[in-house]
C-alpha cells in the first residue's frame, strides 16, 4: 500500500481489526464486522490517532461506528483525504 491517508486508514484498521487487505472497507462497520468490538474499537483508535498524530476527542471515540465515518473524522482533524 501507499503512504496516503486512505491507505494509512486502511492500516490501521488491518492492525486492530485483524481485517484483509483486499476487504471492502467501504463496508466496515461496528458490530456488523467481525472481531470489531469494543476492545477492538480502542486498538482501534490508538492505531489511528497514532498513523495520523492526532488526538480524538471523546465524541469521536464514541462516534467512530464505520470505516467511512472514521475517515470524516479523522478529516475533521486536518487530514486531507484528497
Amino acid at each position: 500500500m501507499t503512504n496516503s491517508a486512505k491507505d494509512k486508514l486502511k492500516n490501521a484498521f488491518i492492525a486492530a481489526l485483524d481485517v484483509r487487505p483486499d476487504s471492502d472497507f467501504e463496508s466496515l462497520a461496528y458490530g456488523q464486522t467481525a472481531g470489531w468490538d469494543s476492545v477492538a474499537h480502542m486498538s482501534l483508535i490508538s492505531e489511528i490517532e497514532t498513523a495520523f498524530d492526532i488526538m480524538l476527542g471523546t465524541d469521536d471515540v464514541i462516534g467512530m461506528s464505520s470505516f467511512q465515518k472514521a475517515q470524516e473524522i479523522v478529516a475533521r482533524n486536518g487530514v486531507d483525504f484528497a
